[in-house]
């Protein structure tokens, strides 16, 4: 048997998240790439995704692992697959890695991105990719508190209230605010994400730039560990698995 590892794009837009669901019905990318494989692999197969995507987030780097016995050579893998999966899944690359490689627990670091489109009016083209913020935004604010996210937190006050995880210390290796036209990026990142902490973390920083709040109310907010003196959970459209770190 063999391990396999493939970097995994997708659009969200249409899925009920990543992971599959108990409730029949429901779309989610795991399931989609779980029917394609088992179509080309003629086995029935489960796939082990570096974490969860929620409901309409976008993905540009998942990895996900698999064992199977195919011969199909590993370079043909993401052609063979491509061919099957829908348009807004893409497999970009696949490779045959050691046994003890696991898609999640092997993971170091991962990266995502967050994109605001900044004007008053939307843009139809970015509608399903971006937050929309009509009011002007202090970058240079925005930067200065994304700074402050740096290094081990407890963020307690940047996850959702009904985490299940009892650990709610990670560390921000990365935090960049940048512009181009209209677009606003924040990138992060961290030794690992909590539930929508992300999104809060990036709601929380367009407050700062909107001139709601200061940078140094960062370190405050940390230290306080309640997430109702955080910033909204901004919507999952503008949300992308950038990359994962091994």
């Amino acid at each position: 048997m063999r391990n396999v590892k493939m970097v995994v794009a997708y659009d969200g837009i249409r899925y009920h998240g990543f992971q599959a669901q108990n409730r029949t019905g429901l779309k989610t990318v795991q399931g989609e790439l779980e029917q394609a494989l088992e179509t080309l692999t003629g086995e029935e197969i489960s796939i082990i995704g570096s974490g969860r995507t929620d409901a309409g987030v976008h993905a540009w780097g998942q990895v996900v692992n698999f064992r199977s016995g195919t011969r199909i050579p590993e370079e043909k893998v993401p052609f063979a697959l491509n061919s099957i999966l829908p348009r807004d899944i893409t497999v970009r690359e696949a490779e045959d890695v050691p046994e003890d490689f696991h898609a999640r627990y092997s993971a170091k670091k991962k990266t995502y991105c967050y994109t605001v489109y900044n004007d008053r009016h939307m843009s139809p083209f970015w509608r399903q990719y971006a937050w929309h913020v009509p009011v002007g935004l202090d970058a240079g604010n925005m930067r200065a508190a994304a700074a402050e996210f740096i290094g081990e937190h407890d963020f307690t006050a940047f996850c959702a209230n009904n985490t299940e995880d009892g650990n709610y210390v990670r560390r921000i290796y990365a935090f960049t605010v940048e512009t181009q036209g209209p677009l606003v990026r924040f990138t992060v990142t961290g030794s690992g994400f909590l539930w929508n902490m992300v999104r809060i973390m990036t709601g929380t920083l367009l407050e700062v730039g909107k001139g709601k709040r200061s940078p140094e109310d960062i370190t405050a907010l940390l230290l306080a560990k309640e997430r109702r003196r955080a910033g909204m959970t901004l919507p999952p459209q503008g949300l992308c698995l950038q990359e994962v770190i091994y």
